[in-house]
């Protein structure tokens, strides 16, 4: 039974009637029997971006959620059914770090279990300078787990009243033990197919959080340096070359210099060897395409290591591995061997156990000392590598690590990578460029080892031998249908815990995944995978990807090739791709910038019928402005919603249920808005909603000011109902139901709240499983007369601008309007001359529209 139209309709209120009102109905829950029924083709499935579950979510976050939750609502509204998954991002790095500011904590794994332990500070209490107290990783990881499921419900609840359209009994978290066994059921099948690998290799080291870290998980940010000129000794006597370096700490690293081939300068040192200042370790001067000839002197340092470069030097040239800094940053007390005389261990001594900031200052004083520093440091600033949630910048240590193939050494996965990309639809398509150099600019396997505490273990164990020396090449793994598993806690099949550290027995791998290697496998988590065939055979490939572009290098290319290594198989069909929010510097809105804004004041200030129309007013892949202090968008979208409420009571109130369609104007406006549904629906179907919103907004607001105002005097005919004798009033409250019903279905997807209360006052069940709005609904035949509507409007304007220009109110009579208009306007005259009051109303035919004499009423 529909709702009673209300007395004064309002925004307020109707996020917490409705979303209740959905949960309770199960609106958006997925009908599988009618997947099922449907087949594939006939369901629509989104791989949802699981947000990390640590502290808060962002306006970023509503921006490209928005732009996901048109597209659904869309498809159901078109008949598909609709899997719409949430998940949670919880394990890893950030919720960590969270859980240590949080409670005052840090993890000690070395630490027994507490059963009664409580943590120093509840609620967030722990203040910046806190000493954090060590406690045992299992208490650590309870920690985590209650602190994400708090954030969580946050989340859903900020989601809720967002009006995401997600069937939430299909939510899941990363950390769980059904993504859990996934993760390592893929992670021991890479193992099985020789795609994943444990090599000692070169690592990109944060020296804070003592773990390694991934390409995809990098950024460069500007920072203070300095160039100082050094000089090398030899190859002959007396001789001396000159180098520019940032990093004079790792001259003791030093194992090469290199100039580019070409460089003629250097052409007779190659195949010969210089010797380092103070350290005297005699090095080889190569040559490679990498070095600069207008960089510095031409001629490069080459350390073990200083930056990527070097990587890449130390590999191509197959050099020597000279590591001086340990995974804390500071310089390692073992003095490479290949220092061997007595003043030069001395030096060395002089930097052990400091940092590299001081170690480089003290390299300084004793190159100045021994003369070899040919010039003062010269001030600079320049990129330098940091851990994307990191505070100091990187190193690169050598680390046994577990790796992923991800085509950067295959060069015919590579291909296979590049061609899936050609296979997802790019919403916008420029977008897949990105993903295309990144795929072409990858320098190493995806490192997915990390030396943290919570997260997805990574499911193997080693053993020991008889000398209890651990045999890394001897891998023990479980069997998939044990799983999920921790080797820190559990023994290694064939074992029992008390072998665990003995000779003969076993150890545990204690490193967990990178979150990046659970979350790219969201389309199996949330679908079922090996668990679940039925349903995942329904839901994948996804129909939709949504998310942001700064995440294309990682959770979406990292997905790609998870997909492509156990399915081979693109993971989606399309990828929608958000653009970026802005402040009105057009600076880009992030945490780090601390220039962000959170959404919940945003949706109790304005709506979130208004904060949805802002989102879906920018383009996939635009970037879009905002000014909390003048949100303009946002108060066009409350706008809208409030007019949306205001023009259908209205409408609805005419009386009598109406008949045939048969007056021009009827007609007209009935044939312009089936080209706004066709354009619409167009848009829609080319991930284009900004276009969609668009038209359907521009005939709205176009309905609502000239063609409800015409119509209303002869729909309402005396106040009398609807007669047969009345054809007029029985063809304008048909269009008026007409348009009303198909432009509150087209405006759904966008403001579901108000939309959905105006389609309860005159339909049975939800707006949001109505069909979607189709030209064939509208009943039209032929246009007798098309453009009547817009040459009314025209002369509405023309009118209303007489009176103001004679300061008369829109109300006040006319006694005589004379119009020099096209032919067309007679057949809406009776409305016309209705609403502008007018007595009498004389038309000429004419091209355009003149108002040749207007003349009002005496006072």
């Amino acid at each position: 039974m529909a709702r009673p139209i209300p007395e004064k309709p309002q925004l307020e209120g109707l996020e917490a009637t409705w979303s209740t009102h959905w949960d309770q109905e199960g609106t958006y829950r997925f009908n599988r029997e009618q997947g099922l029924a449907k087949g594939s083709e006939g369901v629509f499935s989104v791989d949802t971006p699981p947000p990390t579950a640590s502290g808060s979510l962002h306006i970023g976050h509503v921006f490209s959620y928005t732009h996901m939750d048109l597209q659904a609502r869309y498809q159901r509204m078109r008949g598909k059914e609709i899997f719409y998954p949430m998940g949670w991002d919880d394990n890893g790095l950030p919720t960590e770090r969270r859980v240590q500011n949080y409670y005052g904590v840090r993890c000690d794994p070395t630490l027994p279990y507490d059963p009664d332990f409580t943590p120093p500070y509840e609620r967030g209490e722990a203040g910046k300078n806190s000493q954090q107290l060590p406690i045992s990783r299992r208490n650590f990881v309870e920690l985590c787990e209650t602190l994400t499921v708090e954030d969580e419900q946050q989340f859903e609840d900020l989601w809720r009243a967002l009006g995401l359209s997600v069937d939430w009994s299909l939510s899941y978290r990363t950390i769980d033990d059904h993504s859990q066994r996934t993760a390592q059921r893929a992670f021991l099948r890479n193992l099985e197919r020789g795609e994943a690998y444990q090599s000692d290799a070169p690592t990109l080291w944060d020296i804070t959080f003592r773990t390694a870290v991934a390409q995809a998980e990098l950024e460069d940010r500007e920072q203070p340096a300095a160039y100082h000129r050094v000089r090398f000794h030899g190859p002959s006597a007396g001789e001396s070359v000159t180098i520019v370096t940032t990093r004079p700490e790792l001259i003791p690293a030093c194992v090469a210099l290199v100039a580019h081939p070409d460089d003629e300068r250097y052409q007779h040192l190659f195949g010969q060897s210089v010797t380092s200042p103070l350290f005297g370790v005699s090095v080889p001067v190569k040559a490679h395409h990498l070095a600069q000839q207008d960089k510095g002197t031409g001629l490069a340092m080459v350390c073990t290591f200083g930056d990527v470069t070097d990587v890449v030097w130390w590999r191509e040239l197959d050099l020597e591995t000279r590591p001086m800094l340990g995974p804390d940053g500071r310089v390692l007390a073992e003095i490479p061997d290949a220092i061997t005389d007595a003043d030069a261990k001395a030096h060395y001594e002089q930097l052990v156990g400091k940092t590299v900031f001081s170690a480089k200052a003290q390299m300084v004083d004793m190159l100045r000392e021994s003369g070899d520093l040919l010039a003062e440091p010269e001030a600079i600033t320049h990129p330098v590598k940091f851990f994307e949630k990191g505070d100091k910048p990187l190193e690169i240590v050598t680390t046994r690590q577990w790796y992923i193939s991800n085509g950067s050494r295959d060069d015919d996965l590579k291909a296979r990578l590049i061609q899936r990309g050609k296979e997802v639809e790019f919403h916008p398509d420029f977008m897949r460029v990105r993903y295309d150099n990144w795929v072409g600019g990858l320098s190493g396997d995806w490192l997915i080892s990390r030396q943290r505490f919570f997260g997805v273990p990574i499911p193997v164990w080693y053993r020991l031998d008889e000398h209890g020396e651990v045999q890394r090449e001897e891998v023990l793994t479980p069997d998939e249908s044990s799983l999920p598993v921790d080797p820190a806690s559990m023994p290694a099949p064939g074992y029992t815990e008390d072998q665990r550290g003995t000779p003969g027995g076993f150890v545990g791998e204690a490193d967990i995944m990178d979150t990046w290697a659970t979350s790219c496998l969201t389309p199996q988590i949330a679908g079922g995978w090996e668990e679940d065939p039925e349903l995942f055979d329904l839901v994948f490939p996804y129909d939709l990807r949504s998310q942001g572009q700064d995440i294309i290098r990682t959770w979406l290319f990292s997905t790609v090739l998870r997909s492509e290594l156990e399915h081979g198989t693109v993971p989606w069909k399309h990828a929608g791709i958000s653009g970026f929010i802005v402040d009105p510097d057009r600076k880009k809105m992030s945490k780090s910038k601390g220039n962000v804004v959170t959404p919940q004041g945003m949706l109790d200030d304005h709506g979130s019928d208004a904060v949805r129309y802002w989102a879906a007013s920018s383009r996939l892949g635009t970037d879009a402005a905002f000014d909390p202090n003048n949100p303009k968008v946002i108060k066009i979208g409350r706008r809208l919603a409030i007019k949306v409420l205001n023009a259908s009571k209205f409408a609805y109130s005419f009386p009598g249920q109406g008949g045939a369609v048969t007056e021009a104007l009827d007609l007209d406006m009935l044939h312009q808005l089936s080209s706004v549904i066709e354009q619409a629906t167009a848009a829609y179907e080319q991930f284009d909603h900004a276009r969609a919103l668009e038209v359907t907004e521009t005939f709205f607001w176009s309905f609502c000011d000239d063609y409800l105002e015409l119509v209303k005097n002869r729909a309402y005919a005396d106040g009398d109902s609807a007669q047969e004798g009345n054809p007029g009033q029985q063809s304008a409250i048909s269009a008026l139901g007409l348009a009303l019903d198909a432009m509150l279905r087209l405006f759904a997807p966008v403001i579901p709240f108000a939309t959905e209360e105006v389609w309860s006052w005159q339909h049975e069940g939800s707006i949001h499983q109505a069909a979607w709005p189709t030209v064939e609904e509208l009943g039209l035949g032929n246009n007798a007369h098309p453009g009547v509507y817009a040459v009314t409007s025209e002369a509405l304007i023309v009118i209303r601008r007489a009176k103001t220009d004679r300061h008369l109110s829109q109300r006040a009579p006319l006694t005589r309007v004379s119009l020099a208009a096209p032919e067309l306007l007679a057949h809406a005259a009776a409305d016309l001359q209705a609403l502008g009051h007018i007595e009498q109303l004389d038309l000429s035919v004419a091209d355009d529209i003149e108002l040749i004499a207007c003349e009002a009423a005496e006072a």
